[in-house]
C-alpha cells in the first residue's frame, strides 16, 4: 500500500520525533549518538534546513526543524536511512532500527514554536536522566546557555520570542517548568 504523501510547504516548521523498533535504544554509546549528529549535519548541508532544538534520549529522538526547499520527508528518510544502515552494520542487526514512519508535527504559532523547544529541551528531566536540561549532553540546550556555537543549530528563532536579556529569559522559561496556562508569565515577541 502505498502511503498518502504529508502535507508540505517550504519554510514549514515541524516537530519531528522518531522512535527505536519496538521501544528498543537507537542508541548504544557516545559513538552512536555522535554520528546520529554528524548524520544531521550532513543531511543539513545536503538539504539545508534549520535546527532550531533536538535531543537524543536513548530510545527515541525529537527535532524542531524548519525546511526550505525539500519536503520533510525527503529529509528525514535521508537521515534515517544513513543512521539504519550505520546501526545495523555496526551492531550486526537486520531489520528495521526506527519504529513506523516518523512523526511530524506542523508548528504553527509563536506560542507552540517555544512551547516545543521547551518540552524537548526539558525532555531528559521528565524522563529522569538529569536534574538539570543544561547537564545533558545529548541536546541543542547546553549550546543556549551557555552560548556554544554549535553549526548544526541555530538560536536565533527562539531567542527572539524573548526579552533582552534573551538567554536567560529562555533558561528561566525551561527552568521554572512553566505550564501551557502560565506562558502569560512570559512577554513573547511576535
Amino acid at each position: 500500500m502505498v502511503r498518502a504523501p504529508r502535507d508540505w510547504s517550504p519554510g514549514t516548521t515541524y516537530h519531528v520525533t522518531a522512535r527505536g523498533n519496538r521501544k528498543q535504544d537507537l542508541f548504544h554509546d557516545y559513538e552512536d549518538r555522535r554520528k546520529y549528529l554528524t548524520y544531521l549535519q550532513d543531511t543539513k548541508d545536503k538539504y539545508p534546513t534549520t535546527i532550531h532544538a533536538y535531543c537524543l534520549m536513548s530510545n527515541h529522538i525529537h527535532l524542531l526543524i524548519e525546511t526550505h526547499h525539500v519536503p520533510l520527508e525527503k529529509i528525514i528518510r535521508t537521515l534515517h536511512t544513513r543512521y539504519a544502515v550505520y546501526f545495523n552494520k555496526k551492531y550486526d542487526y537486520v531489520g528495521h532500527v526506527f519504529q513506523r514512519r516518523y512523526g511530524s508535527t506542523k508548528i504553527d504559532t509563536p506560542s507552540y514554536f517555544i512551547k516545543v523547544s521547551r518540552y524537548i529541551h526539558y525532555n531528559p528531566v521528565e524522563a529522569k536522566l538529569t536534574v538539570h536540561p543544561e547537564k545533558y549532553p545529548w541536546s541543542s540546550y547546553p549550546f543556549y546557555i551557555n552560548a556554544i556555537d554549535n553549526p548544526l543549530l541555530s538560536k536565533e528563532r527562539t531567542l527572539n520570542y524573548f526579552p533582552a536579556p534573551k538567554v536567560k529569559r529562555y533558561k528561566d522559561y525551561v527552568d521554572k517548568e512553566v505550564q501551557d496556562e502560565g506562558l502569560h508569565q512570559i512577554t513573547i515577541k511576535k
